[in-house]
């Protein structure tokens, strides 16, 4: 229903124009030349249907504070100092009926969709939610940064697929970074230009991806300046204000019902609408009636579609959760805050694909407990699960609840087994030892160091076993051993990978406390994470006592034995088969549709980044390009056109029109510092400069 994967071309999408008989109807000829001229984004058809349903807060005071008995409050967003575009995407833009070459090309685009000025129809306004922060609740948070600016009613000629999965017929428009809310605590409201060229690119890729998502329409920058510490390090230096687009059916998420929370046991804290119960009712049913229609109508008896929904909203999360860990993405920050009501992929901050298959990857710097490592992601996605359910209490009642959360872990099993079969091309048969095969190909990826996009990728080279294989069966293991090793990390990475984030002596302090005295080691520490700890030091220990050569022959010793079973398995696919032909083809047509053959790496984003902030927008509109069609290659977008230095590859791509900064005061501080680069394909594992990135 609100899935948003990438099922539609923009051919599919009427782009309606300026109708003249509307025109016609409403203006004298004296102001036809004025009304022909209007600006497309002042035509849309705003119906804010939320802020007439939901509670809005009746004060306009500005300035921080707790907002008591409403969903959102009324905000003014703050204009930028000539605002002007750095990429738009075109499919986006279209789910609103627009041409994102009529938009980029229209003067005021930039000032509408920054917020510098508000649309006609728009209502700017602010959602109050709370949250659990890294398992903690923390009481009001709502959007700091973020603002609604309305509903915009789905174009004439939309597919009625894209209708099915967005029943409610229209698209809620958001920008982020315009300003101050009564929701912004401490900080401005502001962004910059890396934190929304990071949302807008990894928004799009997910959504191409086939992965659920919020969708970016633009980003636009300015000459607008904000101080940031960006590595926190106590050197903050002036970046320019930058605003992201964002579309999506709807942005309420599990927190959206956590502002009814009684005070917290551990924090104290409690909800700004504790003892509303009827705002928490009304906000269901507007959700529901809203956002899951079917459920609606086929439960009229509201605890019985209280409880579907629920089952519902989690049955989306497992599907969802599944897709990530099967294209090896790590969300960073899953809090209840930031999980969607409708199963999307939700506020994109620290994010990060996976380079080096990793199950304890962190992407998130600040993360340094690994709550949220990439393993971890469906047990974290299970437990925020659980604290909606509690928000949701006693519309939900609890034993229903935990019968709904019991089926929780046999769905993300299926889900992930179903897409993991995808990218292995096992479509035939379901065998029980599928799993176990998927198991050892993960860890032999982990043991090997082996990229994870690019591993899964190579599979589809791997031949099935046929009658009449010019090649003997060796010989054929051992090409394949060697593409894969291809993706294998060196000794230097691997040792470096295990390295331990610990000092040694505060280990071993650790230790000690564990068994002296637990209760005080529970309190600061936790084994999982010094078993995480330990077993880094181990690895460490053994690859210090390995040359190279010894490791890459552990690895193709590895590799072969994954390879043969692999193989077998896939003779195992063509039994029965009448034409075997056709079945390797399908095979193979659908891994490399599974298999991205580029992600949104975050070298790739710091490239686009680093170009930006030196006036060159040309490396976001290409990544973003690439990354339309990330299972294909693309003939002239193999290598990034930046090189840092300051200096842009590619020729004269970087003067194209709307594609080069010509706003005053260009910051120069990464040109004087950085030296040029060697061009990497975007399908490359990531160089070495890559492992200095890091993000928070």
């Amino acid at each position: 229903m609100a899935y948003l994967g990438p099922r539609l071309g923009p051919s599919r999408i009427f782009v309606p124009g300026v109708s003249a008989f509307r025109l016609l109807g409403t203006v004298g000829m004296a102001d036809m030349g004025l009304a022909m001229s209007r600006s497309p984004l002042e035509r849309l058809d705003f119906d804010n249907v939320a802020l007439k349903k939901l509670p809005v807060d009746s004060s306009e005071e500005p300035g921080v504070r707790q907002v008591k008995g409403a969903c959102f409050s009324r905000v003014k967003p703050q204009p930028l100092t000539k605002p002007r575009f750095v990429a738009v995407s075109h499919e986006a833009l279209a789910l609103l009926g627009l041409s994102g070459e009529e938009v980029m090309h229209d003067p005021l685009g930039p000032v509408y969709l920054s917020g510098s000025r508000v649309m006609p129809g728009s209502q700017p306004a602010a959602h109050c939610y709370c949250g659990h922060q890294f398992g903690q609740f923390a009481g009001q948070l709502g959007d700091g940064a973020a603002c609604y600016l309305g509903e915009v009613k789905v174009p004439a000629g939309q597919d009625p697929e894209l209708l099915r999965e967005n029943p409610s017929g229209r698209w809620e428009i958001q920008v982020k970074g315009a300003g101050s809310t009564p929701y912004s605590r401490q900080a401005d409201g502001r962004k910059v230009l890396r934190s929304s060229i990071r949302e807008f690119l990894c928004s799009e890729v997910m959504y191409f991806l086939g992965v659920p998502t919020t969708r970016a329409g633009s980003v636009v920058t300015s000459d607008s300046r904000v101080i940031r510490d960006v590595y926190y390090s106590g050197n903050p230096r002036h970046e320019r204000c930058s605003v992201v687009v964002r579309i999506a059916p709807t942005f309420l998420r599990f927190g959206s019902f956590e502002i009814f929370k009684r005070a917290d046991e551990h924090t104290g804290r409690q909800g700004p609408s504790y003892g509303r119960d009827e705002i928490r009712g009304q906000m269901m049913d507007y959700v529901i009636e809203t956002f899951y229609p079917d459920i609606q109508q086929n439960h009229p008896e509201r605890v019985e579609r209280n409880v579907a929904f629920f089952r519902e909203v989690m049955l989306r999360t497992a599907r969802l959760v599944a897709q990530w860990q099967c294209v090896g993405f790590c969300h960073g920050v899953l809090n209840t805050d930031n999980m969607s009501i409708l199963g999307l992929t939700l506020d994109y901050g620290p994010y990060g694909f996976m380079d080096r298959f990793d199950p304890d990857f962190v992407c998130n710097a600040s993360d340094n407990s690994g709550r949220y490592s990439y393993q971890a992601q469906p047990a974290i996605c299970r437990w925020n699960l659980v604290k909606l359910a509690e928000a949701l209490a006693p519309e939900l009642p609890p034993d229903r609840a935990e019968a709904v959360m019991d089926e929780y872990l046999g769905l993300y099993n299926g889900f992930y087994l179903e897409s993991m079969r995808k990218k292995l091309g096992l479509l035939k048969k379901d065998e029980p030892e599928d799993e176990l095969l998927i198991t050892e190909l993960l860890q032999t990826m982990h043991n090997t160091g082996s990229d994870f996009t690019n591993t899964f990728r190579s599979l589809s080279q791997i031949s099935c076993p046929t009658e009449g294989e010019g090649e003997g069966e060796e010989e054929l293991v051992r090409k394949a051993t060697d593409l894969l090793l291809e993706q294998r990390a060196s000794l230097e990475e691997l040792k470096a990978a295990n390295k331990p984030s610990m000092d040694p002596r505060e280990l071993s302090m650790l230790l000690s406390m564990a068994q002296s005295n637990p209760a005080l080691f529970q309190m600061i520490s936790d084994r999982t994470s010094i078993a995480r700890q330990l077993d880094r030091l181990s690895k460490l220990k053994d690859l210090m006592e390995t040359s190279q050569e010894e490791l890459k022959t552990q690895q193709a010793e590895e590799w072969s034995r994954w390879i043969t079973r692999y193989r077998k398995r896939l003779a195992r696919e063509l039994e029965g088969q009448s034409d075997v032909q056709a079945a390797q083809e399908e095979r193979v047509r659908v891994m490399d549709s599974t298999n991205p053959r580029v992600v949104l790496r975050n070298y790739i984003a710091q490239n686009a980044i680093e170009a930006a902030e030196n006036g060159d927008f040309s490396e976001v509109q290409r990544v973003l390009k690439v990354l339309e069609k990330p299972f294909s290659l693309q003939p002239g977008l193999e290598l990034s056109a930046w090189v840092g230095g300051g200096g842009a590859g590619g020729g004269g791509e970087a003067t194209k029109r709307g594609e080069r900064d010509e706003g005053e005061d260009q910051q120069q501080e990464a040109a004087s510092t950085s030296t040029p680069r060697n061009p990497v394909p975007y399908d490359s594992r990531p160089p070495a400069w890559a492992h200095e990135i890091c993000v928070t």
